[in-house]
């Protein structure tokens, strides 16, 4: 497979993780009873977001759902406590604070699966387009053939031409 390729399918993976973290952090915010953050909070959540997209893209084992989980977990925690810092205020109705953290590795664990999974689906399908590609036929040339220009034997093809025209006619008057 090509460096490109390879690339490619980091960034992806980097993309993946970088969009996950996020919205698992906001969505467990707004369930804690927390809204939408605004300002500062926003570009945190975005900066952590490009933080995680380009770490998950620059480490070459990403693949492996371990590692994956690890990092998504990482920015879970970053996450949490920006948002925690930036809201000043305490949610009186939020959940225990151990159901809160099996939500958020269960959460976890099933973003690192599906990026995995995610990941191996597309190589697959990225082999099986390539593949199916090498044997397409090639093309047919829209340009005419052209014929040969020059006889191997031009006498004989004179000839031939001359002798096919009739010169049987009516008689002529004179």
């Amino acid at each position: 497979m090509s460096n490109r390729a390879v690339r490619q399918e980091a960034w992806l993976r980097g993309g993946a993780a970088g969009l996950l973290t996020p919205a698992l952090t906001l969505a467990a915010h707004a369930v804690a009873g927390g809204g939408l953050p605004s300002g500062p909070a926003a570009v945190q959540m975005l900066l952590i977001a490009v933080t995680v997209a380009v770490t998950a893209a620059m480490l070459t084992r990403t693949g492996d759902v371990r590692l994956m989980a690890l990092l998504l977990a990482a920015g879970q925690v970053v996450g949490h406590g920006a948002l925690g810092a930036a809201a000043h205020h305490v949610h009186a109705d939020a959940a225990p604070p151990w159901l809160m953290a099996a939500a958020h590795l269960a959460a976890v664990l099933v973003g690192a699966v599906l990026i995995s999974v995610g990941d191996r689906l597309c190589r697959m399908l990225s082999r099986v387009v390539r593949q199916a590609l090498v044997y397409l036929p090639s093309r047919v040339s829209a340009t005419p053939a052209v014929g040969a220009a020059q006889a191997d034997q031009p006498l004989f093809s004179s000839l031939a031409l001359v002798s096919s025209v009739s010169h049987r006619g009516p008689p002529v008057t004179g």
